[in-house]
């Protein structure tokens, strides 16, 4: 039952793997994000809290944030776990090792997924997609068939997301090696940390990540 780390800048194509994981080895994706949205949407104790926190305008404790981390691993007690956007400092890295330690597992390896700024930007800022189907597209790596026609609708309408652009890709990346980056050097020295190519094709990342695990399982 493996236990891993997925790290990289928003774009890096973190959710595309995990989504993998999942359906392939029967992982559960704990999304920090993800799970107090749905919390707070489902009123339960700990989404009440976070709530409040929220509407205070203030970030949501680490307390709180371990404290759903652990109801979920719980939840999944015979599924691995695959822990996206949590820790993000020491602090939370130190808590999440109590979290597994008190449910007799261990961190397997945390495989970080190495971009190109200059070519995230890219693949980021040039995508689109159906406004009615919902089909994705590419400028440059995507494009469709016919220009302006939707390959699989033939709808003529299309919608970019309002923050795939450059300004708001740098900021956030910005921000990643700020205050994610550097929990890296406290697994370092464990020899838990994998760095996989993150501009490669979502097959070869695939793949990638496949041996490591297997590797480690």
């Amino acid at each position: 039952m493996l236990n891993i780390i997925l790290l990289g800048p928003p774009g890096a194509g973190k959710g595309t793997q995990a989504a993998r994981l999942q359906a392939d080895r029967g992982m559960v994706q704990l999304s920090t994000g993800d799970m107090l949205r749905e919390a707070v949407a489902a009123g339960t104790p700990i989404g009440l809290q976070a709530k409040a926190v929220m509407e205070r305008g203030e970030l949501v404790s680490d307390a709180i944030v371990s404290a759903l981390i652990g109801e979920r691993l719980d939840a999944a007690a015979d599924q691995g776990a695959i822990f996206d956007g949590f820790p993000r400092t020491r602090a939370q890295a130190e808590a999440l090792d109590l979290l597994l330690n008190e449910r007799g597992r261990r961190l397997d390896c945390v495989i970080e997924l190495a971009v190109d700024e200059d070519e995230l930007v890219k693949r980021i800022v040039g995508r689109f997609s159906c406004a009615k189907c919902g089909a994705g597209y590419h400028d440059s790596f995507r494009p469709t068939k016919v220009a302006g026609v939707c390959d699989v609708c033939a709808s003529t309408e299309f919608k970019r997301r309002k923050d795939d652009n450059e300004e708001t890709v740098r900021t956030r990346m910005a921000e990643y090696r700020a205050k994610t980056q550097p929990i890296l050097p406290y697994y370092d020295e464990r020899g838990l940390v994998r760095r996989v190519n993150g501009m490669a094709s979502i097959d070869a990342v695939a793949a990638e990540i496949d041996s490591i695990l297997d590797g480690v399982s």
